[in-house]
């Protein structure tokens, strides 16, 4: 059965209200809301006001975790207290009600007992306190996982510092400084991505919610300190109750796109054989890579 993915060429705030509203879902309960908050220096991430009606409507809670940079000078969100400042300089805590979810420990771990390469996840132990979670992510490229989008910020996005650690170094370690000596292989690491988007899936089973917005199209991920400026224009908001699906469409606007920038766009995302990220999670069952695009 084809999924449902909604899509709008106008990239507006209220956009973003209409397109969550066209899939016909009420989140429950407390909602988490998953954004990318920005790197310190990074000139490309979608700022709070951007999402603030959105985040209104569902009365959510924004929520982040810290990063597992192994060295200080990639970024400032690998601990608590500087990612709580960067938090406050980019109007975050002005605006909304924040959940650094792993800013105090224990994690909880979540069993993959179908993963290909991990068979746990670690999770910031705040995300407990929630029933619901809405997704918004802004698509564009990554460094390591070729592109960023919902299953990025799934995976990647509700780990802990730990829980990055694992992914990255494809489960052989928990340890920051450690990952990135034991980096995981282009197959491995977008395996390991889908595999811990399956346990935050599973966990909000039928309580979640997807939006990507693709503007601001780098090649570079928010967490980029220094990002590479947009290579293409702007292309539109999508929803979707699926998180395979909305990242499918967003691959295949890019492709079907006549804008020039589109090839070094998609040479990021094939050099990192980001799509492999989609194909593990469709293998895994809580998506599917068959969609209907439904333009409003």
């Amino acid at each position: 059965m084809k999924a449902k993915v909604y899509f709008s060429r106008s990239l507006t705030p209220e956009t973003v209200v209409e397109a969550y509203r066209r899939l016909g879902a009420e989140l429950p309960g407390k909602v988490a809301v998953k954004i990318h908050s920005g790197e310190k220096g990074n000139q490309n991430y979608l700022h709070p006001e951007f999402w603030k009606p959105m985040v209104e409507l569902v009365h959510g809670t924004i929520v982040e975790c810290n990063t597992a940079y192994g060295d200080a000078s990639v970024g400032v969100r690998d601990n608590t207290d500087s990612h709580w400042k960067l938090l406050e300089e980019h109007g975050w805590t002005k605006y909304f009600d924040v959940d650094l979810m792993d800013a105090e420990g224990p994690d909880v771990v979540w069993p993959i007992p179908n993963g290909n390469v991990l068979k746990e996840n670690h999770v910031g132990k705040n995300i407990l306190r929630y029933d619901s979670m809405l997704v918004l992510a802004h698509f564009k490229g990554h460094p390591m996982g070729g592109y960023g989008g919902a299953l990025k910020q799934l995976a990647i996005g509700c780990a802990s510092r730990a829980g990055k650690a694992l992914i990255h170094s494809a489960g052989k370690t928990d340890d920051r400084y450690k990952t990135w000596e034991q980096h995981a292989s282009n197959v491995e690491f977008p395996e390991a991505m889908a595999d811990a988007a399956a346990s935050v899936v599973e966990h909000f089973k039928g309580k979640m919610a997807f939006i990507n917005v693709m503007k601001n199209l780098s090649v570079d991920c928010d967490c980029c300190a220094v990002a590479e400026d947009p290579c293409m224009k702007d292309i539109g908001i999508l929803a979707s109750l699926d998180p395979v699906a909305i990242d499918q469409a967003c691959i295949d606007l890019v492709m079907a796109s006549d804008d020039p920038g589109k090839e070094h766009f998609m040479e990021r995302v094939t050099s990192r054989n980001g799509i492999h990220t989609i194909e593990a999670a469709a293998q895994l069952g809580y998506g599917t890579r068959e969609y209907e695009l439904i333009e409003f």
